[in-house]
């Protein structure tokens, strides 16, 4: 039987990710550094923070800029969700 990998998306392109973590004062620059291991030309003007409504979680969305690959994304996606700060990878 033959495997085909094929992906809904076309790379190179931009991708945005969401993550979710509960409120801490290292999460913007945990999440930004995890993103820079795999694509080091994401910035800090990149990501967006925005607090829950009663203020204990937030929610992260990161621009990623020319995404290579799904291995890249892949990459990406497995340290934040590895990441202790991290509770939701969208």
């Amino acid at each position: 039987m033959t495997e085909h990998n094929t992906s809904l998306i076309e790379f190179p392109c931009n991708f945005p990710i969401k993550v979710m973590g509960g409120q801490h004062p290292e999460f913007e620059s945990s999440v930004l550094a995890c993103v820079q291991k795999h694509a080091p030309e994401t910035q800090a003007h990149h990501v967006s923070i925005r607090p829950s409504s009663k203020g204990n979680y937030l929610s992260a969305t990161v621009q990623v800029n020319n995404v290579q690959n799904q291995e890249q994304l892949d990459n990406i996606y497995r340290d934040l969700t590895a990441h202790e700060l991290v509770k939701v990878v969208l």
